[in-house]
């Protein structure tokens, strides 16, 4: 681009004959799918090197036909794999699909299986940042929610902003699960890569769930640190560095501190200098807001894809070596990825709430930021163990250092573009 203050604002259509806005800076760009709020692209650019950190599946269909359950189903299983990207929004549910009062649920919710409605977008006057903005209105009358995003870029930040709204048009109150579904891959993705977050206690999922065939870790076990994680026959495996594909898939969920200003996850590659780093307002920062506005995610969610599922559409064939080599660090309030029934009857899961309660005629709102960005004189390498916010930076802590990016960490641009609109 050539003023590299500005950031821009399109809308494309992509592979597939998908309908998406784009937004993009001198650093980073990103694409945002229509359908489920899909993110394929969180592309880094630096001079004509460009890596984009965001999994786009092979199996992903590109055909531009819309999903047919009698046709599609036998090997994408659902039409959320069939459309699966990157990053996305869950909500009212978080994980395995069910019905739940009354009302069928599909996997990750309806914002990340329906097509949202593009609203409008534009260029922020007092901040010059690039913003578009979407709707999607609940499919069943049971439960009458209503939900609003915003996207944005600012022109000097590498960071995805969103703010997503959550309305309830309803009498009565409704619980829900809410997260943010980040996955990174190849050419991002490599071995050595270093895995960090915010929470400080960790656990298997207990049995039941689509982690009980795959994994190799002890399920429903606590433990204090990804670096010593349980495994089933005895034990234990550091899963803060990600391995060469291994034949497993994995996962384990974390409580943030109550006490956490930000809640945050991060993968660091040592060998490009390049970290990816979520970041939100964490358990302690609503009472900075207006009370009880702000939807806050309690857990880090890792998923680790290294291969562990020799089945469609994971592999090309049932029984064939599973293709799909992905890293989920995700964040969300539910539990584990067992859905929206299960998640109301645990209610709470190490300590901290496991849905959110969107009152009757209210509103609540979840802001987050997604950083891809280069460091440098290997700062960063080991990984991340902290990150505060300093003025408009994000400040990143190593054992012995720290690297600042530029980043609003209180979301204030974000807030006045989104409320704005």
């Amino acid at each position: 681009m050539e003023n590299t203050r500005r950031a821009l604002v399109s809308r494309i259509t992509g592979i597939g004959g998908r309908e998406a806005t784009f937004l993009e800076n001198a650093t980073l760009r990103t694409q945002i799918d229509d359908i489920g709020g899909m993110i394929p692209i969180l592309c880094s650019v630096q001079d004509k090197r460009q890596i984009n950190a965001h999994w786009q599946p092979w199996f992903r269909s590109n055909s531009g036909v819309p999903y047919e359950d009698a046709v599609d189903g036998r090997f994408w299983k659902s039409e959320l794999l069939y459309n699966i990207a990157g990053n996305f929004p869950c909500a009212p549910n978080f994980g395995a699909a069910y019905s739940v009062d009354g009302v069928t649920m599909p996997q990750h919710g309806w914002t990340a299986n329906l097509k949202w409605n593009h609203r409008k977008s534009g260029i922020d006057k007092a901040s010059g940042a690039a913003w578009a903005s979407a709707e999607l209105k609940s499919p069943n009358v049971s439960m009458p929610l209503y939900f609003r995003k915003t996207d944005a870029l600012l022109p000097e930040h590498s960071v995805h902003y969103s703010a997503l709204s959550i309305c309830n048009l309803g009498n009565k109150d409704i619980d829900i699960c809410c997260a943010s579904h980040n996955t990174v891959a190849p050419p991002f993705l490599q071995s050595g890569c270093r895995i960090s977050a915010a929470a400080s206690v960790w656990t298997t999922p207990p049995p039941g769930g689509e982690f009980d065939t795959t994994t190799r870790l002890a399920l429903n076990t606590e433990f204090a640190s990804l670096s010593k994680a349980p495994l089933t026959y005895g034990g234990t495996t550091d899963l803060s560095i990600v391995p060469h594909p291994n034949g497993y898939t994995d996962f384990v969920t974390g409580a943030i501190p109550r006490s956490a200003r930000i809640g945050w996850s991060s993968v660091v590659n040592p060998l490009l200098k390049m970290a990816y780093i979520s970041f939100f307002p964490g358990p302690a920062s609503s009472s900075s807001y207006e009370a009880g506005d702000e939807i806050i995610l309690y857990f880090n969610d890792i998923w680790m894809q290294y291969g562990g599922r020799p089945f469609t559409p994971w592999a090309p064939w049932n029984g064939a070596p599973d293709q799909t080599y992905c890293l989920g660090v995700q964040n969300a309030t539910a539990a584990y990825t067992y859905g929206l029934d299960y998640s109301r009857r645990q209610k709470r899961m190490l300590g901290s709430p496991t849905t959110v309660t969107i009152p009757a005629g209210g509103e609540k709102t979840l802001y987050y930021g997604c950083l891809f960005a280069v460091y440098e004189n290997n700062i960063l390498d080991s990984g991340i163990v902290g990150i505060d916010a300093e003025e408009s930076r994000l400040v990143c802590k190593s054992a012995t250092e720290s690297w600042k990016f530029d980043a609003d960490a209180s979301f204030s641009v974000i807030r006045g573009i989104h409320r704005g609109n």
